[in-house]
């Protein structure tokens, strides 16, 4: 094994807690829901990155480039003054939803570079502007602009001009568990010189003013050396070493009341007081007695035009001998083999055919998911009831967000979509992290669907926690598929399957299925109405809302998500069976319930309006209005194609070795043609013999296929569309009650005020439901084999298996992080300094979703979250390279 593997083993076997430091530091708290305390629910006004600096977080912490011990009580970043800025750079800036035309969006340019999954050696890379950093302006000018307009970004203010900014890299390696070596390297790429404050801070959790401790840690320097000593009651006694002799700075991580709220402060030393020292030149500022609760060591260089600067660092728990520094003699070598081990550890994961770009893109795919954990702390009930010593929560709390969610505990490393943009976890985006987690880190991605089911996450009613903002929100069912999916890949990897785990999630996800079967079929006709569901603006209405009209709304999505969840669900309970014959009849159960939606999603009967357009050969969602009328929203949108995600093969040998569940499914298939009629061949047998559960027959595949497939329609060069593009000559529009309801594509940013913001489903390209569809057509070609071809694309007189549409569409998705011929790459749009710069151009961001024409990254700039499943697509499918370059030439025409 390697190195890092070996990590891994030591951790997962609790003989050594290689894990208990690592980037669990968020990147935002300030703006978020747990430290909102308004009367209304105004997060983002209630807690403003002007207050950040100034005001200590009730629930975690934030920094650049930081980590923290799993408990977040310990904390460090980097923080960093040009001479020219108002503030410390302590935090990243970015628009609140209400500031940014297009929404909530972070104005900075960082990259998260390499970690490995014990986090024994992270990068991270800063790019500071050596002018004043514009905050009034990015504010002002994006403000000004409508939801038609561009986003105005960092780079559109000038201030990178001639090369005016420091790179700056934050290295981490371990030693050992409890031992941290720490290296930033700032390098100066103007071609002058510039001043440059670097200030490495530490600085406890604020756990004392809330009432419920009373032992406040403790800082202080070590003698006269450039040493920081901590005494942390659970966490015990650490030593900060700092390389030269800069000044250490120790304040107090507690408000300042009297910036905040204009009442005096009980304490000389708060929050801010570094801020004022370094910037304001506030002697006064920082405790003369050096000690505190946070600290920072001062470094005031001039760095040379060109050229770098280096501060070494070391937080250990023990003794580093015979070293005056502090450092250890062996600061570099641990370096060096860190690195080393990571490249090793590494090659095990990324195939050797990918070409050096691809590999780049996949291990910073891979990179960005593990620097993107983040402890997160929430305890519902006292954020309802408040802390003893603060203002109690007004009224409107008791009945406001969240009320219905008293049990929720949140205090655990969860890997989040965007640290800055969602720094909070997303139930149906984790169980996606999770599949492209589990190709590094197989135990921490099992831990992580675990804990969203444990009984302080999940609802007593059943319910998974959606998201901070709205934890009622009903998200997509896609727990099962994850663990499901998770379990295949680490037994692929490990050659044994962890059973237990697979039984210990599949036992709570019965509740939650029973929650959907009880709580989203209005009818009781397997019909489901989930809502949301995840694809916000993709509909006529807000779903998630009351709708205009009286009735209620028959999802094409959501009933097919619940087939989907049901074969997830056979399919976890036939490989319990294999060993433990009582699951036999849990499998019959699904297998069962599978056919009744899939009926009702074919044929709602005398009465019923078919999910399946018959004429159109496409899956609709259906309008019941309360005076009796339905009809279909003929919206070619994702909707109509997540009934392809309803998909399972069983095995000959599988179905030789449960007697019971295959005689309960052929006495279905004998006895209820009403239920298997239109549902895909069952007892047919495939390629191997091997049979078909599928929503979709192999007649409506062909169709659904047809248009999926069509360039014109949702085949992007890019992958697949949310929304045709048939919607940008023809929108769909629907009138009712004297109100017009409008559809159209809308490739990149949304400009409808529906979830507003930069989440839009009526174009771009998004990864999860694009890596659902490759795997489902996977599924299809396992069955049919390679006898089954359809156009792709259509009309391209070019026929393909599905397991080489699977393959063309995983090329496509890939294809927005890859250098072209001219060395562009799509996902950073015109922007040239990501294609001629050598500063740049190896540099991907992994974003929210794609430009549907041009690949353009939209949205959350560092959701690694979903979009890291690259990395997964990549290494199973490999890269697109055997296109001529005209090809490639023609898909820069007409670029947004």
């Amino acid at each position: 094994m390697t190195a890092e593997e070996t990590r891994l083993d030591e951790a997962r076997d609790r003989q050594n807690n290689w894990k208990r430091w690592g980037p669990y530091l968020s990147e935002r708290a300030w703006g978020t829901v747990r430290e909102d305390y308004s009367a209304g629910g105004t997060a983002w006004e209630y807690f403003p990155h002007d207050q950040a600096r100034s005001r200590a977080y009730r629930w975690n912490e934030d920094g650049i480039a930081g980590i923290c011990d799993r408990h977040q009580s310990i904390c460090f970043a980097v923080a960093l003054w040009n001479e020219q800025d108002p503030i410390l750079k302590e935090r990243l800036f970015g628009l609140t939803g209400n500031e940014g035309n297009h929404g909530e969006d972070v104005k900075e340019s960082y990259f998260y570079l390499d970690s490995t999954p014990t986090h024994s050696y992270m990068k991270y890379l800063y790019k500071y502007p050596q002018r004043a950093f514009p905050y009034t302006e990015l504010v002002a000018e994006n403000r000004r602009r409508s939801r038609q307009d561009p986003e105005f970004e960092l780079a559109d203010t000038g201030v990178f001009a001639d090369n005016r900014y420091f790179d700056v890299f934050v290295e981490y390696a371990k030693a050992s568990c409890n031992d941290i070596l720490i290296r930033i390297t700032a390098v100066n790429r103007a071609d002058v010189d510039a001043p440059l404050h670097l200030l490495p801070t530490i600085w406890f959790r604020n756990t004392w003013s809330w009432g419920r401790e009373t032992a406040r840690p403790e800082l202080r320097q070590v003698g006269n050396t450039p040493a920081i000593a901590l005494t942390h009651a659970e966490r015990g006694r650490y030593t900060l070493h700092f390389e030269g002799t800069p000044q250490l700075l120790f304040t107090e991580n507690d408000t300042n009341s009297l910036r905040i709220f204009g009442l005096d402060n009980s304490l000389p030393f708060v929050k801010d007081s570094i801020n004022d020292f370094v910037v304001h030149s506030v002697t006064g500022a920082v405790n003369p007695a050096q000690r505190g609760t946070k600290a920072a060591g001062h470094y005031a260089t001039l760095v040379a035009a060109g050229k770098s600067v280096v501060v070494r660092l070391r937080l250990t728990d023990g003794v580093v001998s015979q070293d005056p520094s502090g450092l250890g003699a062996d600061f570099d070598r641990i370096f060096d083999a860190r690195q080393s081990e990571a490249d090793e550890f590494y090659s095990t994961v990324i195939p050797d055919a990918l070409s050096p770009d691809a590999t780049n893109v996949m291990r910073q795919a891979l990179g960005g998911m593990l620097w993107s954990k983040q402890f997160y702390h929430f305890v519902v009930r006292d954020w309802l009831n408040g802390d003893l010593g603060q203002p109690t929560p007004p009224d409107s709390r008791r009945h406001g967000r969240n009320w219905m969610w008293p049990h929720l505990y949140n205090s655990d490393v969860i890997s989040m979509p965007d640290k800055w943009e969602y720094p909070w976890y997303a139930a149906w985006d984790l169980a996606f992290h999770c599949v492209a987690l589990a190709v590094v880190d197989s135990d921490f991605a099992k831990d992580q669907l675990i804990l969203l089911l444990r009984e302080w996450y999940m609802h007593p009613n059943g319910q998974l926690p959606a998201y901070e903002w709205a934890l009622g929100d009903v998200n997509p069912p896609v727990h099962a598929w994850a663990a499901w999916r998770v379990y295949k890949i680490e037994k692929r990897r490990r050659g044994v399957g962890d059973r237990q785990f697979l039984e210990r999630v599949f036992h709570k996800l019965l509740i939650n299925f029973t929650w959907w079967v009880n709580r989203k079929d209005a009818e009781g006709m397997n019909v489901f109405q989930g809502g949301f569901l995840g694809l916000d603006n993709i509909g006529v209405f807000d779903r998630s809302a009351t709708l205009p009209t009286s009735g209620h709304l028959e999802q094409s999505d959501g009933t097919s998500w619940m087939g989907m969840y049901s074969l997830n669900m056979l399919a976890i309970a036939m490989e319990l069976a294999a060993e433990d014959s009582t699951y036999e009849d849990v499998a019959s159960k699904f297998w069962e319930h599978f056919l009744y939606i899939a009926a009702a999603m074919n044929n709602l009967g005398q009465d019923g309006v078919s999910l399946w357009n018959e004429a159109d050969g496409f899956y609709y969602d259906v309008l019941h209005e309360e005076n009796g009328d339905q009809f279909p929203l003929k919206v070619r949108s994702m909707v109509g194609l997540i009934p392809l995600f309803a998909v399972e093969t069983l095995e000959p040998e599988v179905l030789g070795k449960l007697p019971g569940f295959k005689k309960r499914l052929e006495w279905f298939i004998d006895n209820r043609p009403d239920l298997t009629a239109h549902t895909a061949c069952m007892r047919t047998p495939g390629n191997k013999e091997r049979r078909l559960l599928s929503i979709v027959t192999q007649e409506r595949l062909r169709r659904v296929l047809k248009v999926m497939l069509d360039e014109n329609e949702f085949f992007s060069p890019f992958g697949i569309r949310a929304l045709s593009r048939a919607h940008l000559e023809k929108p769909y529009m629907l009138e009712i009650g004297g109100q017009v309801h409008t559809v159209d594509y809308e490739p990149g940013e949304s400009t409808t005020a529906l979830f507003g913001g930069n989440s839009n489903w009526r174009g771009p390209i998004w990864f999860p439901v694009n890596f659902l569809l490759v795997e489902s057509l996977q599924r299809f070609h396992h069955y049919l084999g390679d006898d089954f071809t359809v156009e792709c694309p259509t009309g391209s007189g070019q026929m393909m298996t599905l397991d080489e549409v699977a393959s063309e569409l995983s090329r496509r998705l890939a294809r927005p992080f890859l250098k072209d011929t001219a060395g562009r790459r799509p996902v950073h749009g015109d922007d040239t300094r990501f294609r001629d710069d050598p500063n740049w151009r190896d540099l991907v961001l992994f974003y929210e979703h794609f430009h549907g024409d041009s690949g353009r990254g939209v949205g959350a700039s560092h959701q690694t979250g979903w979009t890291g499943l690259v990395a997964k697509l990549l290494q199973q499918s490999g890269e697109r390279v055997e296109k001529a370059q005209a090809e490639e030439q023609d898909l820069e025409v007409g670029i947004v």
